[in-house]
Protein backbone atom coordinates (compact mmCIF):
# COMPACT_ATOMS: atom_id res chain seq x y z
CA UNK A 1 0.00 0.00 0.00
CA UNK A 2 1.39 3.59 -0.78
CA UNK A 3 0.93 6.80 -0.15
CA UNK A 4 -1.94 7.51 -2.34
CA UNK A 5 -4.19 4.57 -1.02
CA UNK A 6 -3.22 5.74 2.93
CA UNK A 7 -4.55 9.03 1.81
CA UNK A 8 -7.97 8.14 0.04
CA UNK A 9 -8.37 4.49 1.27
CA UNK A 10 -11.13 2.91 -0.61
CA UNK A 11 -13.33 5.99 -1.52
CA UNK A 12 -14.08 5.81 -5.42
CA UNK A 13 -11.28 7.02 -7.44
CA UNK A 14 -13.48 7.78 -10.88
CA UNK A 15 -17.19 8.54 -10.19
CA UNK A 16 -19.57 7.75 -12.70
CA UNK A 17 -19.85 11.37 -13.87
CA UNK A 18 -18.96 13.85 -16.47
CA UNK A 19 -20.77 16.85 -15.10
CA UNK A 20 -18.90 19.92 -13.57
CA UNK A 21 -20.95 21.30 -10.46
CA UNK A 22 -22.34 24.68 -11.39
CA UNK A 23 -20.95 27.61 -9.54
CA UNK A 24 -21.84 31.17 -10.04
CA UNK A 25 -18.97 32.55 -11.71
CA UNK A 26 -18.36 31.95 -15.34
CA UNK A 27 -15.75 30.00 -15.13
CA UNK A 28 -15.29 26.18 -15.24
CA UNK A 29 -14.63 24.88 -11.54
CA UNK A 30 -11.23 23.47 -12.34
CA UNK A 31 -7.91 24.33 -10.78
CA UNK A 32 -4.40 23.88 -12.41
CA UNK A 33 -1.41 24.20 -10.45
CA UNK A 34 1.43 26.06 -11.69
CA UNK A 35 4.13 24.45 -12.31
CA UNK A 36 7.64 25.70 -11.89
CA UNK A 37 7.73 29.57 -12.59
CA UNK A 38 7.01 31.83 -8.70
CA UNK A 39 9.09 29.09 -6.64
CA UNK A 40 11.97 28.60 -8.68
CA UNK A 41 13.86 32.23 -8.69
CA UNK A 42 15.96 32.85 -5.73
CA UNK A 43 14.02 35.97 -4.21
CA UNK A 44 10.31 35.05 -4.52
CA UNK A 45 11.55 31.52 -3.16
CA UNK A 46 12.76 33.22 -0.05
CA UNK A 47 10.18 35.31 1.06
CA UNK A 48 7.68 31.98 0.59
CA UNK A 49 10.63 29.90 2.72
CA UNK A 50 10.73 32.66 5.16
CA UNK A 51 6.75 32.56 5.78
CA UNK A 52 6.17 28.75 5.56
CA UNK A 53 9.02 28.88 8.92
CA UNK A 54 7.45 31.00 10.47
CA UNK A 55 3.98 29.25 9.75
CA UNK A 56 5.54 25.54 10.73
CA UNK A 57 6.01 27.06 14.58
CA UNK A 58 1.93 27.24 14.95
CA UNK A 59 0.84 25.28 17.88
CA UNK A 60 -2.49 23.22 17.13
CA UNK A 61 -5.11 23.39 20.05
CA UNK A 62 -8.78 21.40 20.11
CA UNK A 63 -11.45 22.61 21.57
CA UNK A 64 -14.24 20.60 23.12
CA UNK A 65 -14.80 16.75 24.08
CA UNK A 66 -14.35 15.86 20.71
CA UNK A 67 -11.25 14.32 18.92
CA UNK A 68 -8.86 15.09 22.01
CA UNK A 69 -6.98 12.33 20.90
CA UNK A 70 -6.47 13.37 17.75
CA UNK A 71 -5.67 16.96 18.92
CA UNK A 72 -2.55 15.43 20.73
CA UNK A 73 -2.08 13.49 17.55
CA UNK A 74 -1.83 16.79 15.52
CA UNK A 75 0.46 18.69 17.75
CA UNK A 76 3.60 16.21 17.20
CA UNK A 77 1.88 14.00 13.53
CA UNK A 78 -0.95 15.15 11.53
CA UNK A 79 0.11 11.77 9.07
CA UNK A 80 2.12 8.99 9.23
CA UNK A 81 4.55 10.54 6.68
CA UNK A 82 5.57 14.33 8.45
CA UNK A 83 5.46 15.85 11.73
CA UNK A 84 3.17 19.18 12.12
CA UNK A 85 6.38 21.26 11.39
CA UNK A 86 6.78 19.77 8.08
CA UNK A 87 2.69 20.24 7.41
CA UNK A 88 2.39 23.35 8.25
CA UNK A 89 5.60 24.84 6.03
CA UNK A 90 4.54 22.78 2.93
CA UNK A 91 0.74 24.20 3.08
CA UNK A 92 1.97 27.62 3.46
CA UNK A 93 4.41 27.03 0.54
CA UNK A 94 1.54 25.53 -1.39
CA UNK A 95 -0.57 27.79 -0.86
CA UNK A 96 1.66 30.74 -1.50
CA UNK A 97 2.98 29.18 -4.71
CA UNK A 98 -0.90 28.37 -6.00
CA UNK A 99 -2.77 30.81 -3.81
CA UNK A 100 -5.17 27.23 -3.25
CA UNK A 101 -4.52 24.71 -0.69
CA UNK A 102 -6.06 21.28 0.08
CA UNK A 103 -5.91 19.89 3.22
CA UNK A 104 -7.33 15.76 2.72
CA UNK A 105 -8.46 14.07 6.04
CA UNK A 106 -7.26 10.33 6.35
CA UNK A 107 -10.12 8.07 7.80
CA UNK A 108 -9.80 5.09 9.86
CA UNK A 109 -11.05 1.49 8.88
CA UNK A 110 -14.50 2.73 9.38
CA UNK A 111 -14.18 5.92 6.66
CA UNK A 112 -15.90 7.87 9.28
CA UNK A 113 -13.79 8.65 12.26
CA UNK A 114 -10.57 11.54 11.07
CA UNK A 115 -6.96 9.76 11.69
CA UNK A 116 -4.91 12.63 10.44
CA UNK A 117 -4.62 15.29 7.95
CA UNK A 118 -2.40 15.39 4.61
CA UNK A 119 -1.59 18.62 2.42
CA UNK A 120 -2.05 17.29 -1.14
CA UNK A 121 -0.70 18.59 -4.38
CA UNK A 122 -2.73 17.95 -7.11
CA UNK A 123 -1.70 18.91 -10.87
CA UNK A 124 -5.67 19.74 -11.86
CA UNK A 125 -8.70 19.92 -9.42
CA UNK A 126 -11.91 19.71 -10.84
CA UNK A 127 -15.86 20.34 -8.89
CA UNK A 128 -17.98 17.50 -10.32
CA UNK A 129 -21.59 16.95 -9.87
CA UNK A 130 -22.07 13.39 -8.38
CA UNK A 131 -25.99 13.10 -8.06
CA UNK A 132 -26.60 16.29 -6.86
CA UNK A 133 -23.55 16.49 -4.57
CA UNK A 134 -20.26 18.39 -5.07
CA UNK A 135 -17.18 16.47 -5.19
CA UNK A 136 -13.23 17.67 -5.73
CA UNK A 137 -12.16 14.89 -8.56
CA UNK A 138 -8.13 15.30 -7.99
CA UNK A 139 -5.39 14.67 -10.91
CA UNK A 140 -1.92 13.79 -9.94
CA UNK A 141 1.48 14.18 -11.52
CA UNK A 142 1.68 10.38 -11.86
CA UNK A 143 -1.69 9.98 -13.25
CA UNK A 144 -3.55 8.55 -10.56
CA UNK A 145 -7.17 10.19 -9.85
CA UNK A 146 -9.47 10.55 -6.89
CA UNK A 147 -12.75 12.15 -5.48
CA UNK A 148 -13.55 13.08 -2.13
CA UNK A 149 -16.62 15.23 -1.03
CA UNK A 150 -16.35 18.96 -1.01
CA UNK A 151 -17.71 19.31 2.42
CA UNK A 152 -14.81 16.81 3.56
CA UNK A 153 -12.16 18.61 2.08
CA UNK A 154 -10.42 21.86 3.96
CA UNK A 155 -9.74 24.42 0.90
CA UNK A 156 -7.00 27.20 2.16
CA UNK A 157 -6.70 30.52 -0.59
CA UNK A 158 -5.58 33.87 -1.12
CA UNK A 159 -6.07 36.08 -3.76
CA UNK A 160 -9.47 34.97 -4.19
CA UNK A 161 -11.83 37.30 -6.42
CA UNK A 162 -12.81 35.45 -9.45
CA UNK A 163 -13.63 32.15 -8.88
CA UNK A 164 -16.08 30.99 -6.25
CA UNK A 165 -13.66 28.38 -4.85
CA UNK A 166 -10.36 28.59 -5.52
CA UNK A 167 -7.77 31.68 -5.57
CA UNK A 168 -6.91 33.48 -8.94
CA UNK A 169 -3.36 32.08 -8.66
CA UNK A 170 -0.02 34.71 -9.24
CA UNK A 171 0.06 36.66 -12.63
CA UNK A 172 -0.31 39.93 -10.87
CA UNK A 173 3.83 38.94 -10.24
CA UNK A 174 4.61 37.27 -13.83
CA UNK A 175 5.89 41.07 -15.05
CA UNK A 176 8.00 40.82 -12.06
CA UNK A 177 9.17 37.87 -12.30
CA UNK A 178 9.78 38.41 -15.99
CA UNK A 179 12.16 41.69 -14.96
CA UNK A 180 14.09 39.34 -12.63
CA UNK A 181 14.59 36.58 -15.26
CA UNK A 182 15.15 39.16 -17.52
CA UNK A 183 18.07 41.04 -15.83
CA UNK A 184 19.76 37.56 -14.84
CA UNK A 185 20.03 36.65 -18.26
CA UNK A 186 21.43 40.14 -19.14
CA UNK A 187 23.78 39.96 -16.01
CA UNK A 188 25.22 36.12 -17.10
CA UNK A 189 25.77 37.22 -20.30
CA UNK A 190 27.55 40.45 -19.85
CA UNK A 191 30.32 38.78 -17.26
CA UNK A 192 30.71 36.10 -19.78
CA UNK A 193 31.35 38.28 -22.87
CA UNK A 194 33.12 40.30 -20.63
CA UNK A 195 35.70 37.40 -20.04
CA UNK A 196 35.60 35.91 -22.85
CA UNK A 197 36.82 39.03 -25.34
CA UNK A 198 40.87 40.05 -23.42
CA UNK A 199 42.11 41.40 -27.01
CA UNK A 200 41.43 43.32 -30.35
CA UNK A 201 43.56 42.54 -33.45
CA UNK A 202 43.89 44.25 -36.81
CA UNK A 203 45.06 42.61 -39.43
CA UNK A 204 47.31 44.97 -41.78
CA UNK A 205 46.52 42.98 -45.15
CA UNK A 206 43.50 41.46 -46.63
CA UNK A 207 42.58 38.01 -45.38
CA UNK A 208 40.56 35.25 -46.21
CA UNK A 209 37.56 34.55 -43.42
CA UNK A 210 39.44 30.83 -42.89
CA UNK A 211 43.25 32.54 -42.97
CA UNK A 212 41.64 35.07 -40.00
CA UNK A 213 40.41 32.07 -38.40
CA UNK A 214 43.87 29.84 -37.97
CA UNK A 215 45.54 33.25 -37.17
CA UNK A 216 43.76 33.80 -34.24
CA UNK A 217 43.84 30.77 -33.21
CA UNK A 218 47.77 30.95 -33.58
CA UNK A 219 48.21 34.05 -31.51
CA UNK A 220 45.82 33.02 -28.80
CA UNK A 221 47.82 30.05 -28.46
CA UNK A 222 51.41 31.53 -28.70
CA UNK A 223 50.48 34.52 -26.58
CA UNK A 224 47.70 34.12 -24.04
CA UNK A 225 47.98 30.39 -23.22
CA UNK A 226 49.50 29.38 -20.35
CA UNK A 227 52.60 28.33 -21.79
CA UNK A 228 54.06 31.74 -22.56
CA UNK A 229 55.53 31.95 -18.57
CA UNK A 230 57.73 35.47 -20.02
CA UNK A 231 54.27 37.93 -19.96
CA UNK A 232 55.46 39.26 -23.35
CA UNK A 233 53.83 39.19 -26.29
CA UNK A 234 55.32 39.55 -29.54
CA UNK A 235 53.77 40.23 -33.46
CA UNK A 236 55.15 41.11 -36.46
CA UNK A 237 54.20 43.71 -39.14
CA UNK A 238 50.98 41.61 -40.37
CA UNK A 239 49.44 43.20 -37.45
CA UNK A 240 48.50 46.88 -37.50
CA UNK A 241 47.06 47.26 -34.11
CA UNK A 242 46.63 45.05 -30.97
CA UNK A 243 44.38 46.82 -28.41
CA UNK A 244 44.03 45.15 -24.70
CA UNK A 245 40.14 45.42 -23.70
CA UNK A 246 39.59 46.38 -20.42
CA UNK A 247 36.71 44.05 -19.37
CA UNK A 248 34.34 45.44 -16.50
CA UNK A 249 31.91 43.48 -14.89
CA UNK A 250 28.11 44.09 -15.85
CA UNK A 251 26.08 45.34 -12.89
CA UNK A 252 22.69 45.96 -13.10
CA UNK A 253 21.02 49.49 -12.17
CA UNK A 254 20.63 49.55 -8.02
CA UNK A 255 17.52 51.67 -7.93
CA UNK A 256 16.07 49.25 -10.34
CA UNK A 257 16.88 45.95 -8.22
CA UNK A 258 15.59 47.92 -5.42
CA UNK A 259 12.42 48.56 -7.23
CA UNK A 260 12.10 44.49 -8.07
CA UNK A 261 12.10 43.82 -4.31
CA UNK A 262 10.01 46.22 -3.02
CA UNK A 263 7.85 44.62 -5.72
CA UNK A 264 8.87 41.15 -4.63
CA UNK A 265 8.22 41.97 -0.92
CA UNK A 266 4.88 43.73 -1.22
CA UNK A 267 3.21 41.09 -2.74
CA UNK A 268 4.28 38.69 0.12
CA UNK A 269 3.80 40.72 2.98
CA UNK A 270 7.69 40.26 3.99
CA UNK A 271 10.92 42.98 4.06
CA UNK A 272 14.45 42.24 4.35
CA UNK A 273 14.79 42.25 8.03
CA UNK A 274 11.86 39.28 8.23
CA UNK A 275 13.98 37.72 5.53
CA UNK A 276 17.39 38.08 6.61
CA UNK A 277 16.23 37.14 10.29
CA UNK A 278 17.21 40.82 11.89
CA UNK A 279 13.77 42.00 13.05
CA UNK A 280 12.94 43.21 15.86
CA UNK A 281 9.86 42.88 17.93
CA UNK A 282 7.69 45.76 16.78
CA UNK A 283 8.65 44.64 12.82
CA UNK A 284 8.52 41.35 13.84
CA UNK A 285 4.41 41.65 15.31
CA UNK A 286 3.75 44.06 12.01
CA UNK A 287 4.54 40.95 10.02
CA UNK A 288 2.57 38.20 12.70
CA UNK A 289 -0.31 40.23 12.49
CA UNK A 290 -0.20 40.83 8.60
CA UNK A 291 0.93 37.67 7.54
CA UNK A 292 1.02 35.12 10.32
CA UNK A 293 -1.92 35.55 12.38
CA UNK A 294 -4.38 35.48 8.81
CA UNK A 295 -3.26 32.25 8.12
CA UNK A 296 -3.46 30.75 11.64
CA UNK A 297 -6.93 31.90 11.66
CA UNK A 298 -8.34 30.65 8.22
CA UNK A 299 -6.19 27.59 9.02
CA UNK A 300 -8.19 26.86 12.09
CA UNK A 301 -11.91 27.29 10.27
CA UNK A 302 -10.79 25.45 7.25
CA UNK A 303 -10.01 22.24 9.69
CA UNK A 304 -12.73 23.00 12.34
CA UNK A 305 -15.19 23.29 8.99
CA UNK A 306 -13.68 19.92 7.71
CA UNK A 307 -13.94 18.43 11.12
CA UNK A 308 -16.76 19.13 13.13
CA UNK A 309 -20.50 18.48 12.47
CA UNK A 310 -22.94 21.61 13.07
CA UNK A 311 -23.77 19.83 16.09
CA UNK A 312 -20.77 19.57 17.16
CA UNK A 313 -19.42 23.23 16.47
CA UNK A 314 -22.41 24.46 18.07
CA UNK A 315 -21.29 22.36 21.65
CA UNK A 316 -18.09 24.37 21.81
CA UNK A 317 -15.89 22.21 19.64
CA UNK A 318 -13.16 23.75 17.31
CA UNK A 319 -10.00 24.22 16.23
CA UNK A 320 -6.85 27.09 16.62
CA UNK A 321 -3.39 27.36 15.74
CA UNK A 322 -1.19 29.78 17.92
CA UNK A 323 1.98 31.01 18.26
CA UNK A 324 3.81 32.98 21.21
CA UNK A 325 4.46 36.64 19.72
CA UNK A 326 6.14 37.17 22.93
CA UNK A 327 9.31 34.62 21.82
CA UNK A 328 10.57 38.00 20.14
CA UNK A 329 10.21 40.61 22.50
CA UNK A 330 13.11 42.25 23.79
CA UNK A 331 14.52 41.23 27.34
CA UNK A 332 13.23 44.81 28.79
CA UNK A 333 9.93 44.08 27.28
CA UNK A 334 10.00 40.16 28.69
CA UNK A 335 11.29 41.73 32.01
CA UNK A 336 8.09 44.00 32.24
CA UNK A 337 5.42 41.14 31.27
CA UNK A 338 6.77 38.73 33.37
CA UNK A 339 6.96 40.64 36.66
CA UNK A 340 3.46 42.22 35.89
CA UNK A 341 1.72 39.18 34.70
CA UNK A 342 2.88 37.24 37.51
CA UNK A 343 2.27 39.42 40.43
CA UNK A 344 -1.73 39.82 38.80
CA UNK A 345 -1.99 35.91 39.21
CA UNK A 346 -2.07 35.47 35.21
CA UNK A 347 1.25 33.59 34.60
CA UNK A 348 2.37 30.87 36.83
CA UNK A 349 6.53 30.61 37.57
CA UNK A 350 6.75 28.08 34.28
CA UNK A 351 4.94 30.62 32.24
CA UNK A 352 7.72 32.83 33.15
CA UNK A 353 9.94 30.24 32.52
CA UNK A 354 9.19 29.42 28.89
CA UNK A 355 8.87 32.79 28.11
CA UNK A 356 12.69 33.37 28.96
CA UNK A 357 13.69 29.90 26.87
CA UNK A 358 13.99 28.05 30.01
CA UNK A 359 13.04 24.62 31.67
CA UNK A 360 9.09 24.12 33.42
CA UNK A 361 9.47 22.93 37.16
CA UNK A 362 7.45 20.29 38.20
CA UNK A 363 5.64 22.63 40.92
CA UNK A 364 6.05 25.51 39.16
CA UNK A 365 2.44 25.52 37.48
CA UNK A 366 1.01 27.37 40.69
CA UNK A 367 0.22 30.99 40.22
CA UNK A 368 0.57 33.50 42.91
CA UNK A 369 -1.18 37.19 43.23
CA UNK A 370 0.23 39.93 45.37
CA UNK A 371 -2.06 40.97 47.90
CA UNK A 372 -2.01 44.75 49.23
CA UNK A 373 -5.00 45.26 46.22
CA UNK A 374 -8.40 45.53 47.36
CA UNK A 375 -11.38 46.89 45.96
CA UNK A 376 -11.93 51.11 46.55
CA UNK A 377 -14.92 50.78 47.72
CA UNK A 378 -13.79 48.34 50.63
CA UNK A 379 -10.50 50.16 51.80
CA UNK A 380 -12.04 50.85 55.33
CA UNK A 381 -13.17 47.05 55.77
CA UNK A 382 -9.67 46.16 55.21
CA UNK A 383 -8.18 48.43 57.32
CA UNK A 384 -10.49 47.63 60.56
CA UNK A 385 -9.87 43.24 59.18
CA UNK A 386 -6.16 44.24 59.89
CA UNK A 387 -6.28 46.08 63.32
CA UNK A 388 -8.67 43.29 65.07
CA UNK A 389 -6.09 40.84 63.66
CA UNK A 390 -3.36 42.49 65.06
CA UNK A 391 -4.96 42.97 68.29
CA UNK A 392 -5.74 39.20 68.50
CA UNK A 393 -2.21 38.48 67.91
CA UNK A 394 -0.86 40.66 70.67
CA UNK A 395 -3.36 39.66 73.00
CA UNK A 396 -3.99 36.16 72.48
CA UNK A 397 -5.78 35.75 75.93
CA UNK A 398 -8.94 37.54 75.25
CA UNK A 399 -7.62 40.75 74.91
CA UNK A 400 -6.43 40.78 79.02
CA UNK A 401 -2.96 42.23 79.39
CA UNK A 402 -0.35 39.36 80.25
CA UNK A 403 1.22 40.56 83.73
CA UNK A 404 4.34 38.20 84.03
CA UNK A 405 2.66 36.36 86.86
CA UNK A 406 2.57 32.56 87.15
CA UNK A 407 -0.10 30.49 89.13
CA UNK A 408 0.66 27.97 91.80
Amino acid sequence: MGLFDKIFGNRPKQPKTNAYFQTLDAYTPAFTTMQGGIYEMELTRAAIHSFATHVSKLKPTFYGSVYQSLGKKVAFEPNDFMDTSKFLYRLATILSVNTTAFIIPIYGDDMITIKGYYPVLPRRTEVIDVGGEAYLRYTFANGNKAAIELDKVGILTQYQYQNDLFGDGNQALKSTLSLVDIQQQGMEDAIKQSARIRFMAKLGTVQRPEDIEAEKKRFSRENLSADNDSGVMMFDSKYSNIKQIDSKPFLIDKDQMEQIHKNVYNYFGVNEDILQNKFDEDTWNSFYEGKIEPFALQLGLVMTNMTFTKKEKAHGNYITWTSSRLRYASNKTKLEISSQLFDRGVFSRNDVLALWGMDAEEDGHEKYIRKEYTQVGRLGEEDDNASETNKGISNPSNNEPDTGEQED
